[in-house]
């Protein structure tokens, strides 16, 4: 019950983390906001190292940090690519889908299979990924290039989930320094191959440095549900991240929800009640 609570926590603070962020790049370059937005989640990350990280770091936990922080980092380099080609509204839920579909793969190979129950509540929370995240946003249709990007954004994004849990329950926090080193390199790396600049409108900051913190709150509420719970589960429900998203984007924006939204809220509310029980 706890692991459930921590990844439902964790979709819930990813799920602003992602509103935020997305707010932010509406007035700066995306690249730039994802880059200084890793680098300021580094207090938080700190802390969360200092208050539950009780012995040093491990070359198998900062190894596997390392390549997940790559591997995120590319999935949001992809992911905002293939929102820029239009169909938005085919693209957002592959690309979701397919992340909690990939560490659920993984965990039923490598972990022992989840009660009949959890499983249906599973099967829910990826259907109420893709249902809450269709918008009426596409403008184009969508071609083999978008799905392909959808699908890599996605896998991406799953192989981060399942490395950073593979570092073990007594790897603390460590697994996102290496997280956080990995994605910071890359994200320079990537801004200097471009030639770009990091600098932010000053709207672009403040959201910038909210994305920062929720982002980190948000791997180390996930880090603590996979040490307690199943891969195949925990997983699954913290991709339920776009949900809070959408919420936010109905309260702060006032969005009206579509029906398949809707119906995909409810779904998310049935799978966690199918997986606590």
């Amino acid at each position: 019950m706890l692991s459930i609570l921590l990844a439902a926590l964790s979709a819930a603070v990813w799920g602003a983390a992602d509103f935020s962020g997305g707010k932010a790049a509406q007035t700066s370059r995306t690249l730039s906001v994802t880059v200084l937005s890793q680098i300021a989640g580094l207090p938080v990350l700190a802390v969360s190292v200092a208050l539950f990280s009780s012995g040093g770091p491990t070359v198998r936990a900062l190894g596997a940090g390392a390549v997940a922080g790559i591997s995120g980092f590319a999935g949001l380099l992809l992911l905002y690519r293939g929102l820029s080609q239009g169909a938005m509204a085919i693209f957002a839920p592959i690309s979701a889908v397919t992340s909690a579909v990939v560490p659920l793969g993984v965990g039923l190979v490598v972990d022992r299979t989840p009660s009949w129950l959890a499983l249906v509540g599973v099967a829910f929370a990826v259907v109420a990924i893709g249902l809450v995240s269709v918008s009426g946003g596409a403008t184009r249709v969508a071609t083999p290039r978008v799905i392909t990007l959808a699908l890599a954004s996605g896998t991406c994004f799953g192989l981060f989930f399942v490395l950073v849990s593979t570092a073990g329950p007594g790897a603390g926090q460590w697994p996102l320094v290496g997280a956080r080193v990995g994605s910071i390199s890359v994200g320079l790396l990537a801004v200097v191959a471009v030639r770009g600049s990091l600098s932010l409108d000053p709207v672009g900051l403040r959201w910038t440095l909210v994305v920062g913190p929720l982002d980190i709150l948000a791997n180390v509420l996930y880090l603590a549900a996979a040490a307690h719970g199943q891969l195949a589960v925990v997983a699954p429900i913290s991709a339920l991240y776009p949900v809070s998203t959408v919420l936010l984007a109905m309260i702060v924006d006032r969005e009206r929800l579509v029906p398949v939204q809707v119906v995909g809220l409810g779904l998310a509310a049935t799978a966690l009640v199918l997986v606590a029980t």
